[in-house]
């Protein structure tokens, strides 16, 4: 058991240490596939000037962009230029472009060389700077460290050219000429047997970054799309899900799963669904069945993306898959039909799961978020932090910055949720709120750190200063009104409930749905999603309660309309005297939360009373 438990702590350390490397220089490839979508010859507006940046974008900046992330990531931004260096030789070795290659071969994006040669090139100059430094003598520090730097460069590039770049490319082809097999023969889906228990099980970073995006962008550069881009990527499967859990679950669960269903599918944040499946084991051959035939799918019609889709957003999917190298709108059909697939399998065999099982209760999905956390944090070795935050000196924080593996993602929403509450507070003037990737971690004193429970031993290493939090889900916890009990200085009540993010104890006013024909959401044209997200959660809770009254959203341009006594316009604290200025005679419900205010159910149970 340890013995496995120790190679999914190395699989997953490693996926991190990939993935930081990658994510950071996403914006590169989402460039570059713009570029080819665009200006190639098959692009939508062939040019051939500013086609002319396509290759050197892909042979030469991807990989020394990710070399010198991997080294920075080790020692800064010395180790950074040294990865670089040592990448750039390894391109050398293989790049057939104007600068001419040193074997005839055929350019090989060197991601792969970049992700080992990146992270060598920081240890070294790390280790010996180590030695070196406390050596120099007082007035030469700078004359030293650039030699040394500049020499470790230069031994690591040469090395590059001659083992590095060749071998990996060796590896490249013969893992290219595998995955061109495996599709071929249309066996390329089995692998998703493997990646969907991977996502949810937080080993998805070492197979996407490592294998799946560095081979697709390479068949990419070949055939101007690549099925591997779709096999992690694919929304499919947790749209199943999430819709399975619409119709047929029980409690919060179903409650909350109209807005996973955007988060997850629109947003992109995939996370989201995990604790529905985690919540229900048997759930796991739902999202493998789904995965399977989405993938099958997309073989057989022979749908691709011309770049990664980070995230895995519906809206990135259809823009990478859109381009006129890649097929144009005849492969956004293909590619949608791959995703449409995986849904629809993966909800009827959720849906059969669901429907079947009699031992969910309301409390099963809050325990499944815990133990999702629980489930991480031991699969990495990681005990949970013990934090002494009721000796910190609150009144001189300053900053407040949420941790995760990228600093992408939840911890975005996490940090934007509390940012809201800070402000709601009076302290935004005084107080920042942002978020990081934990690998770029730096906080002290003056600093509150929110992390979720399995980083939370991480965080305290490289952090130990700062004032710590964990929560199991970035999106709702009432770790959050603690925090600001704390910077206010109040007392929580003994008597409150557990705090949800997005609750209000004041009304704006209690609203009565009798008097009410339709319920409209306004918004500015910045918050349209969780204004769409609001309305996704509102229908929900009136068709569970058969409330037959309308729900729509509107930006505040055309909210004049609505201005009558029988409407209801729910607003965020932010725009409620925006909207009360253009809609006067409307009744107005104020929340702190467009996706999860508990004013929603407070109305509908008077309703029902």
């Amino acid at each position: 058991m340890n013995e496995s438990v120790s190679l999914k702590v190395r699989v997953q350390k490693l996926g991190t240490a990939l993935s930081n490397m990658v994510m950071p220089n996403i914006p590169i490839l989402i460039a570059w596939g713009v570029l080819t979508m665009f200006f190639i010859p098959d692009g939508f507006t062939p040019n051939a000037t500013f086609a002319a940046m396509v290759t050197p974008m892909l042979v030469y900046l991807i990989p020394v962009m990710i070399g010198y992330t991997g080294g920075k990531n080790i020692y800064d931004h010395r180790g950074g230029v040294v990865g670089a260096l040592a990448t750039f030789g390894a391109i050398l070795a293989t790049a057939t472009s104007a600068v001419g290659g040193l074997n005839g071969k055929a350019n090989v994006p060197m991601i792969l060389g970049a992700m080992i040669l990146g992270p060598l090139g920081g240890w070294v100059i790390k280790k010996i700077d180590q030695v070196i430094q406390p050596r120099v003598k007082a007035g030469l520090e700078m004359l030293v460290n650039n030699f040394s730097a500049g020499l470790v460069g230069f031994g690591l590039a040469l090395f590059a050219v001659k083992v590095v770049g060749p071998v990996v490319a060796w590896l490249t082809d013969v893992m290219g000429h595998g995955v061109d097999f495996l599709v071929s023969a249309h066996l390329i889906p089995l692998a998703n047997i493997f990646i969907e228990p991977a996502k949810i099980l937080f080993l998805n970073n070492a197979i996407n970054q490592g294998i799946l995006s560095p081979l697709g962008i390479q068949q990419a550069a070949e055939h101007g799309k690549s099925l591997l881009f779709l096999l992690e990527a694919n929304p499919g499967p947790g749209l199943g899900i999430l819709l399975a859990f619409m119709f047929f679950g029980k409690g919060s669960a179903k409650a909350t799963a109209p807005g996973a269903v955007i988060i997850q599918f629109i947003g992109g944040i995939h996370e989201i669904y995990f604790p529905y499946v985690m919540m229900k084991p048997a759930l796991f051959f739902a999202v493998i069945a789904g995965g399977v035939s989405g993938t099958l799918t997309n073989n057989l019609l022979g749908s691709g993306l011309q770049a990664p889709a980070s995230p895995g957003s519906i809206i990135a999917i259809t823009g990478m898959a859109s381009g006129k190298a890649a097929g144009g709108f005849a492969n956004v059909l293909c590619v949608w039909a791959g995703i449409l697939v995986a849904a629809i399998v993966s909800f009827l065999v959720a849906a059969f799961i669901l429907r079947r099982d009699k031992s969910m209760t309301d409390d099963t999905f809050e325990a499944a978020q815990a133990g999702v956390a629980s489930e991480k944090a031991t699969s990495k070795g990681q005990a949970v932090a013990t934090t002494n935050n009721e000796n910190a000196d609150f009144a001189g924080i300053k900053h407040i910055i949420f941790a995760c593996d990228a600093g992408m993602g939840s911890s975005a929403m996490g940090a934007s949720i509390l940012r809201n509450k800070v402000k709601e507070a009076g302290l935004a003037a005084s107080i920042d709120t942002t978020n990081v990737a934990i690998a770029n971690l730096q906080a002290g004193a003056d600093t509150i750190v929110v992390t979720q429970h399995e980083l939370a031993a991480r965080a305290a290493g490289m952090a130990p200063g700062a004032v710590r939090y964990e929560v199991s889900n970035f999106l709702s916890s009432p770790v959050y009104d603690e925090i600001i009990d704390k910077l206010t200085g109040e007392a929580p009540s003994a008597e409150a409930a557990p705090a949800v993010v997005g609750s209000s104890t004041d009304f704006h006013k209690e609203i009565d749905l009798n008097t009410i024909d339709e319920v409209v959401f306004a918004h500015d044209a910045a918050h349209m999603g969780s204004a769409t997200m609001g309305k996704a959660t509102m229908n929900e809770i009136f068709k569970v309660q058969e409330i037959k009254i309308p729900v729509s959203e509107v930006e505040f341009v055309g909210l004049a309309s609505f201005n009558a006594p029988n409407i209801m316009i729910v607003t965020t604290k932010d725009f409620t005297a925006k909207a009360e200025e253009v809609a006067p005679n409307a009744q107005h419900l104020s929340v702190d939360s467009l996706i999860t205010a508990p004013e929603f159910t407070e109305m509908v149970g008077r309703l029902k009373n």
